[in-house]
């Protein structure tokens, strides 16, 4: 074997290890946040409708998802210096089928708020391990391709829930929780001897940074820590009461509100790469400030409108919103701190840890503005475009140079 082709033929392995890697956090983003998380939506009207729970505590777990993710955020680098990120994540996924069970049976609040909060947790921990585990592995001039695809998994699983969801559903909700369960432990399955071993991870750059030593980042990117934490808050209100506004707000039922969800979930499928390419074409910064207009305007429309189609336009427009602007604010990330993947990775954990936090707070002020309002859906929707209008101005204030070093501490 010549020495062209024997590098041929390692070029190839190596591209057939890294889509494995990739398939892997597909799969873990599409349990872990698609299912796990935004499946719950379209369950909401028929939860409500069953007498399982009240309309204002459903809004309270769908809550507890959230503020679970945000201890998941905080604590998913932590267990991972103790055990090997592949199996941290496969024990996560493995945590969120047994959530999806336990969830068929409303034995109590109780009950289902610890398992919609164990969910939480899980999809935290696999939201900040996934990237730093698997994008080491992959070349620079791919990463941003390989990190749209990793969080694709978040438009799959709205996407798919929204087709899933009605067809289950006619089964009855218990049955719903059960498919959902089956999902999970085909995708845990699946990926379970996909994950790169930790073993074959490239070693830190900064010792400091692998011995826990904190880092201190400069005024840009604590700037995009809010930045980010503002537009999570803002996907609150559509990715929670979206498909209640349809079905009960508007009156049309909790058929045609999964419809609208699967209109979102479309858009949630072109979110991520259509993001990426946008951030490759013109940057990332002018990226998020784009976007942040677009959603703006869109959830102005929701809060004027009643037309069906508009609605629909507009549906489409905001499902590429929650899902795209995680490896949107990544991409920014890498953006800000070039050439330093130890220094990336501490901070997209805490760009995670910041926004998880943000989404949980952001919940659990909707539910509270929901319920005083008297389940005002439109008062949520340009609550949410203010706050994205906050969040316009953080960014015009970021300054343009990036990072080159930092300060140990």
């Amino acid at each position: 074997m010549t020495l062209t082709s024997a590098n041929d033929l390692s070029a190839k392995v190596d591209r057939l290890l890294v889509r494995r890697y990739v398939f892997a956090g597909l799969c873990a983003s599409l349990d872990s946040i698609g299912l796990a998380r935004f499946a719950f939506t379209p369950l909401i009207p028929e939860l409500i409708q069953a007498h399982w729970f009240s309309a204002t505590t459903v809004a309270y777990l769908a809550a507890a998802n959230l503020a679970g993710y945000v201890l998941g955020a905080l604590i998913g680098r932590p267990i991972a210096t103790r055990l090997a990120n592949e199996q941290v994540l496969r024990l996560m996924m493995v945590l969120i089928s047994a959530a999806f069970f336990a969830c068929a049976f409303p034995l109590s609040f109780s009950w289902y708020f610890s398992w919609r909060f164990v969910s939480g947790i899980a999809g935290g921990v696999v939201m900040v391990l996934v990237a730093g585990t698997i994008l080491p592995h992959v070349p620079p001039a791919r990463k941003g391709a390989a990190g749209g695809v990793i969080f694709l998994g978040l438009g799959l699983g709205i996407s798919g829930s929204g087709t899933i969801i009605p067809l289950l559903l006619e089964l009855g909700l218990s049955q719903t929780w059960i498919g959902l369960g089956i999902t999970s432990v085909i995708l845990t399955a699946a990926s379970w001897f996909a994950w790169p071993p930790s073993r074959l991870a490239p070693p830190p750059e900064n010792h400091n940074v692998q011995q826990g030593h904190t880092l201190r980042f400069g005024k840009e990117i604590r700037l995009l820590y809010l930045q980010y934490a503002l537009m999570a808050a803002a996907a609150v209100s559509p990715m929670v009461f979206l498909v209640d506004f349809v079905a009960r707000g508007l009156g049309q039922g909790k058929y045609l509100g999964a419809v609208f969800w699967a209109v979102y979930g479309l858009g949630a499928i072109a979110g991520p790469p259509l993001y990426g390419y946008l951030a490759d074409r013109f940057g990332a910064k002018p990226t998020v400030t784009l976007v942040s207009l677009i959603m703006a305007a869109s959830l102005l429309a929701l809060f004027f409108n009643s037309h069906l189609v508009v609605i629909g336009v507009v549906t489409l427009v905001i499902g590429t919103f929650a899902p795209g602007m995680v490896p949107l604010i990544l991409a920014r990330v890498h953006e800000v701190i070039i050439d330093n993947s130890a220094r990336q990775n501490v901070a997209w954990t805490r760009a995670s840890m910041i926004s998880a936090a943000a989404l949980a707070l952001a919940a659990y002020g909707f539910s509270a503005l929901f319920s005083s309002s008297g389940g005002n859906h439109r008062l949520l929707f340009l609550s949410a475009a203010a706050i994205l209008g906050i969040s316009l101005l953080v960014g015009l204030a970021s300054p343009e140079k990036p990072q080159a070093g930092s300060s140990i501490v």
